[in-house]
C-alpha cells in the first residue's frame, strides 16, 4: 500500500491549501446537513455527526453556521435536501477514479463530473466499474514528528487500527469504519489531535504510474473534480515513486 501512503501525503496537503482558500466551508456545511439528516441532530449520538462538526471547528467555522447547517439536516428550518452519490471511473493510463458526491441536483453533479473525466483524460464508467478496487475505511494522518515510528505503530494497533503506514513526514493510520472514533479518540488522548482524521476510500488494487506527465494528468483530473463543489473526495489507485511524488 506504498501507493496509497503518497497519494494520501498529496491529498493532504492540497486539503490544507482549499482549506485556506475557505472552499472547505461549503463542503463541510454539506457534510453536516447530511449527517443530521441521517442520523439526527445529537453528535454525541451521531458519529458521523460529530465527525463532521469536528472538521468545521478544525477549519474554524462559526458555532451559528454549524447550528444552521444541523437544523437545515434535521428539517427544522428549511434548506436543500443533499443526497450522496458516488461515481466511478479511469484517469489516464488506466488509474482507477472513485468521486464522492453530496448533492442538491443530482442530474447537474453527473453531467459536471462526466464533463470533468471528458476534458481532463478520464472516462466515466457505470456503478461498480472499479469499486471493487476501493475499501471504505477511516484514515487518521499525524506528523512523523509526535514520535518514532515504532512506538506510534504500537500504539496504533493496540488502539485497534488495522494498518499503519510511515513516510518521511506522516503516519497514516487505518481503521475499519465501526473502529474509527474509537481509534481517534485514543490517540489524540495521547498524542493530541491528529493532523486529519476522516473517512474515505482506500484502493486495494495499485496502478504503477512511472512517468511525471501521466502522473500530472491523474492529478489534472482529480483537481477538476475536487473543484467541483459538490464533490467531497477524489480518491486514486495510483502508485507513483518518492521522485515523481516530490515533483507533484
Amino acid at each position: 500500500m506504498a501507493g496509497h501512503s503518497k497519494w494520501a501525503n498529496i491529498k493532504h496537503q492540497k486539503a490544507r491549501q482549499d482549506a485556506k482558500r475557505g472552499k472547505i466551508f461549503t463542503k463541510i456545511i454539506r457534510d453536516i446537513m447530511t449527517a443530521a439528516k441521517s442520523g439526527g441532530g445529537d453528535p454525541n449520538d451521531n458519529p458521523s455527526l460529530g465527525l463532521a462538526i469536528k472538521k468545521a471547528k478544525d477549519a474554524n467555522m462559526g458555532k451559528e453556521v454549524m447550528d444552521r447547517a444541523i437544523k437545515r439536516g434535521t428539517g427544522e428550518i428549511q434548506g436543500a435536501d443533499y443526497v450522496e452519490r458516488t461515481y466511478e471511473g479511469y484517469a489516464t493510463s488506466g488509474v482507477a477514479v472513485m468521486v464522492v458526491t453530496l448533492t442538491d441536483n443530482p442530474t447537474r453533479t453527473v453531467t459536471n463530473v462526466r464533463t470533468a473525466f471528458n476534458k481532463n483524460g478520464g472516462n466515466m464508467g457505470n456503478d461498480g466499474a472499479v469499486a471493487w478496487m476501493f475499501d471504505h475505511r477511516g484514515v487518521i494522518v499525524y506528523p512523523a514528528s509526535i514520535g518514532d515510528e515504532d512506538t506510534i505503530m504500537e500504539a496504533a494497533i493496540e488502539a485497534g487500527a488495522d494498518d499503519f503506514e510511515a513516510s518521511a513526514e506522516f503516519y497514516n493510520i487505518t481503521t475499519q469504519v465501526a473502529d474509527f472514533g474509537a481509534v481517534r479518540d485514543t490517540l489524540e488522548a495521547a498524542y493530541g489531535e491528529a493532523e486529519s482524521a476522516d473517512l474515505t476510500y482506500i484502493p486495494n488494487n495499485m496502478q504503477e504510474i512511472t512517468k511525471l506527465e501521466q502522473a500530472q494528468s491523474v492529478m489534472k483530473l482529480s483537481a477538476a473534480l475536487d473543484d467541483d463543489d459538490d464533490v467531497q473526495d477524489v480518491i486514486v489507485n495510483m502508485d507513483i515513486s518518492e521522485e515523481i511524488a516530490a515533483q507533484l
